[in-house]
């Protein structure tokens, strides 16, 4: 069971609370800050540079945007809750938080103190609260969390540079509506295709089709936020039906395209650029 809320007053302000029991998600990003709760059973995180990390119940998990992460249940069911912000919005309303502070590294927090901060900045975006309403909750998370030694923090494996010098390819592979092939990307930017998987990896945390799909289902997820129809989503970004969209769609989000454009409406994200 999924269930997702969004802000109709900040952009880009999404929560969720879901149930799973079966292995749910492949290796994916957010191009937002995630902040992460377990209320029951265990998970596996993968994601770390050091390695997977067990999470359990109380444990607050905190994601850079664009980090890749994967995590999955252990041991039967697992419930939680995830938020999803702009790191400029969160900046604002606590400076520490942001380049080099919160959002800068993958976290985890095991304090019971935290629950009902992230409860209350949960349920302000369930309840669809005031600006006003929500800086508040922001805040006071914001002020929990700062406040609260980690048990694990690890700076994030993203390389931005190397993106950048990749980004003829990464640009091709993002908007061609066919498969481009390994060897015409790798031309691009004067590698050979063996070169191009390699700093791809590096630099993205991905393999150039794993890349393609994760940042495709980024582009879907904003549509349907946007209230567009699952086919014509489907159709626009290249997927050959709906059946494969719900497929690959449902490996990232762990829900249904129905399931997730099934909220009230919000303030629209700008375009993926």
């Amino acid at each position: 069971m999924t269930e997702f809320a969004r802000s109709s007053v900040i952009a880009h302000l999404e929560a969720r609370r879901s149930s799973q029991e079966n292995s749910c998600y492949r290796a994916h990003t957010h191009n937002a800050f995630s902040i992460g709760f377990i209320e029951s059973g265990a998970s596996n995180f993968a994601g770390m540079p050091t390695g997977p990390v067990r999470l359990e119940p109380g444990d607050v998990i905190l994601i850079p945007s664009g980090q890749v992460h994967a995590c999955n249940p252990l041991d039967g069911r697992w419930q939680y809750r995830m938020i999803h912000v702009d790191e400029a919005w969160l900046t604002s309303l606590s400076p520490q938080a942001g380049p080099a502070g919160l959002t800068a590294s993958i976290s985890v927090l095991r304090d019971p103190s935290l629950r009902p901060a992230v409860d209350a900045a949960t349920d302000a975006v369930f309840a669809d609260r005031r600006e006003s309403e929500l800086e508040r909750a922001f805040s006071r998370l914001l002020s929990q969390l700062d406040a609260v030694l980690p048990e694990l923090r690890v700076a994030g494996s993203i390389e931005p540079e190397l993106a950048s010098a990749l980004y003829p390819a990464l640009r091709r592979l993002r908007d061609d509506a066919t498969n481009p092939r390994l060897d015409d990307l790798a031309d691009l930017i004067g590698m050979d295709r063996f070169q191009f998987i390699r700093e791809m990896k590096r630099a993205t945390g991905l393999s150039p089709l794993a890349w393609r799909q994760n940042t495709r289902i980024l582009e879907a997820r904003r549509r349907l936020r946007a209230g567009e129809s699952i086919a014509d989503t489907a159709h626009s970004l290249g997927f050959v039906d709906q059946s494969h969209f719900h497929r690959v769609f449902r490996a990232h989000v762990a829900a249904s395209p129905g399931a997730y454009r099934r909220r009230r409406n919000f303030v629209q994200d700008p375009p993926t650029t």
